[in-house]
């Protein structure tokens, strides 16, 4: 195949066997493409860490929509980052609790600046910050 190089690696037969239980459940075909994905993973990761590249990714926020002026610092903090904070999506719990999911795209660093805002405002019970590639610079 061109453009594939094939490698040994050297592995202890009990981790090896804890990885192809572990990509059988995931529904990997075969070794080579989970190993690819772990690889990718980690670029992924770097990417986030260094912040300088273009991210893409979700802040999830739960909270009490009762929370005294809660509602309206979240809706002023996300309109304070219009450019970065592409979409969002409210989902009522239950009659108090709130789920809100906001996408996001821009600098690694920025969109946890934000996230971290977000997520450290008084009232959000938990809130989580994921951010993945924008696919351009992964083979």
């Amino acid at each position: 195949m061109a453009g594939l190089t094939r490698f040994g690696v050297s592995i202890p037969d009990s981790l090896l066997g804890d990885f192809d239980r572990l990509i059988s459940l995931k529904g990997y075909q075969n070794r080579s493409e989970a190993i690819r994905d772990l690889i990718r993973d980690s670029l992924v990761t770097e990417e986030w860490r260094e912040g300088k590249k273009e991210m893409v990714g979700t802040i999830s926020l739960v909270y009490n929509h009762h929370t005294r002026e809660l509602s309206r610092i979240l809706t002023k903090l996300q309109h304070n980052h219009y450019r970065t904070i592409l979409s969002t999506l409210h989902i009522h719990m239950d009659e108090h609790n709130c789920l809100e999911v906001l996408v996001v795209k821009g600098k690694g660093e920025e969109i946890k600046k934000i996230g971290d805002r977000l997520i450290g405002t008084k009232g959000v019970k938990h809130g989580r910050l994921s951010l993945t590639s924008t696919g351009k610079n992964l083979k």
